[in-house]
């Protein structure tokens, strides 16, 4: 009988497909929560599958890639809506801003949310998530029968391209106050970061902090991306033709979320060094460590034990 304990990447295909089906459940019941944490596990996945299957023979991971980014279009604008009601409800207790503007704002948002979660409980009655759950446990085992590990060399050639990527999207943002370049800076953050929480899973504890610095700064101009999205959204009832309440509610709103974007950007300006050096070390410290895997019994057991950056990443975004 076969006693040997499985690859950790097995583990972590094997716990990422749980996590999915039971936060998708508790999305289609309505749980704003449930969507959120669909949606990065559903991220994670893109991430880790693609890796993980390179090499690999007798495997479906790319259909259980095209199935998981229909379930990430399934939770479409959802989250994004559900975070812009938060927000609203937070500057509803706010005394700078009016109550009636911020409830002509939440009208709209609710409408387009209650329309957008009707479409994306629509999409998941098309897609079959235990069959997805069984392409996923192929690439599982097709990972544990093989006899190299060519997934390292292609999980470092992908962190080498997005380390650099987010330093690129760094320089060009600068120190201006500029919303679609501090966007680019997000996204290069966010990919550098599903990579990096992978090698920490795979072992390499030397990327735990690193994820960490890049959270920290992802969350930043995450709320950032929020506060843009509200924006916008405030602009669109300013645009609407008003019979009632004078507009300069609105626009005092406006300017409060805008002095809270400003805000944000200069918290990003002065934490942005350490994120550089963190990009920096992708390519000094990380990627040398996947090249010398853990013995497989250790590894195993850190995977079992989820690195802390793992666990303090479970509910971001």
């Amino acid at each position: 009988m076969n006693t040997r304990a499985p690859r950790v990447t097995t583990v972590l295909l094997q716990r990422l497909s749980r996590l999915l089906q039971r936060h998708v459940t508790a999305a289609i019941a309505g749980d704003d929560r449930g969507v959120h944490q669909a949606r990065v596990t559903s991220r994670r996945l893109r991430e880790a599958v693609p890796v993980l299957a390179t090499g690999l023979t007798g495997s479906k991971a790319g259909k259980a890639r095209r199935k998981i980014r229909r379930v990430t279009r399934a939770l479409g604008t959802v989250r994004e809506l559900d975070v812009t009601v938060q927000l609203l409800d937070e500057l509803a207790r706010s005394p700078h801003v009016s109550r009636d503007a911020v409830e002509d704002v939440r009208a709209r948002v609710m409408k387009e949310r209650d329309a957008r979660r009707k479409l994306m409980v629509e999409r998941f009655e098309r897609i079959n998530i235990d069959k997805l759950d069984s392409r996923l446990a192929s690439v599982g085992a097709a990972l544990d029968e093989a006899t190299s590990e060519p997934w390292r060399k292609a999980l470092s050639a992908r962190l080498l391209t997005r380390s650099r990527r987010l330093l690129e999207a760094m320089t060009e943002a600068g120190q201006m106050y500029a919303p679609e370049r501090l966007h680019a800076v997000r996204i290069a953050a966010k990919k550098l970061r599903y990579g990096l929480e992978l090698a920490a899973d795979s072992g390499v504890k030397q990327a735990v902090p690193h994820v960490g610095t890049i959270k920290r700064a992802q969350d930043m101009l995450g709320k950032l991306h929020d506060l843009q999205v509200l924006q916008a959204q405030v602009a669109a009832v300013q645009a609407e033709p008003r019979t009632g309440r004078p507009r300069e509610a609105l626009e005092d709103l406006a300017r409060h979320i805008e002095d809270q974007c400003r805000l944000l950007h200069g918290r990003y300006v002065a934490s942005s060094t350490m994120l550089r050096e963190a990009a920096t070390a992708v390519r000094k410290v990380i990627v040398p460590q996947l090249a010398h895997p853990p013995r497989r019994s250790q590894s195993i057991k850190m995977t079992l034990a989820r690195p802390a950056a793992a666990r303090a990443a479970a509910g971001s975004r």
